[in-house]
């Protein structure tokens, strides 16, 4: 059980890594570029993390093993993209993925740290989120997290599950079963059925009315 986060965060890692090397790829970046956003899209989230929490250096500095796989995701991306391209269904599932896995294993974190449960969950969201925003915000786009359909709600779902469980002595391997799944097949319904957070809308005022304004004002004056 002790080894249950380190797995998750590798995992996701590698599948997060694996969604920036492609958008880096479709932005039409060199190999280097392709690696710069596979390492930041896979470590961005667990860094903060363990920056917020106290695990320094962080697990993505210490630990060559994430290095190694954000690294393997960028080559196979970089040299097989045209591939992962048509599978682009089966990329929005390994961000689903990836989103659970670090959700999970950034709260399982948080609570090993000896966090309180509400703050346990707020890490394991900035961690699901916080690859993807780094990654958007290199390519100059608005982060996933900002419009997307339920992605950071997703992410803490996921999260509180993993609270919950803690509170209440749980067994740990049927909770993280469960916030995967809810996380995944949220996420996923997300996408599919158009589910998304109410959107903020200004009333736009006709350009013409606004001109006879001006031209009233300017008449005054």
């Amino acid at each position: 059980m002790d080894k249950l986060p380190i797995v998750l965060d590798l995992t996701g890692t590698f599948v997060f890594a694996l969604s920036g090397a492609l958008a880096g790829t479709k932005r039409g970046l060199d190999l280097f570029g392709v690696m710069v956003l596979s390492f930041a899209a896979g470590n961005s989230g667990g860094i903060t993390r363990d920056l917020l929490i106290g695990a320094v250096p962080p697990g993505a500095v210490g630990d060559w093993r994430y290095l190694g796989v954000s690294l393997l995701a960028g080559f196979v991306t970089f040299y097989f993209s045209r591939l992962i391209v048509r599978m682009s269904n089966a990329v929005l599932l390994f961000d689903a993925a990836g989103l659970a896995l670090f959700a999970v294993a950034g709260s399982s974190k948080a609570l090993s740290f000896g966090l309180n449960p509400v703050m346990a969950m707020v890490l394991g969201t900035v961690t699901g989120i916080g690859g993807g925003m780094v990654r958007d915000v290199l390519l100059a786009e608005i982060p996933t997290v900002l419009r997307a359909d339920l992605y950071a709600v997703a992410a803490l779902a996921a999260a509180a599950v993993v609270v919950i469980g803690h509170v209440l002595l749980l067994p740990v391997v049927p909770v993280t079963a469960v916030a995967l799944i809810s996380c995944f097949m949220l996420r996923v319904m997300a996408i599919r059925r158009g589910w998304r957070l109410p959107v903020a809308k200004i009333e736009k005022r006709d350009d013409r009315n606004t001109a006879k304004e001006n031209s009233k004002d300017s008449d005054r004056s």
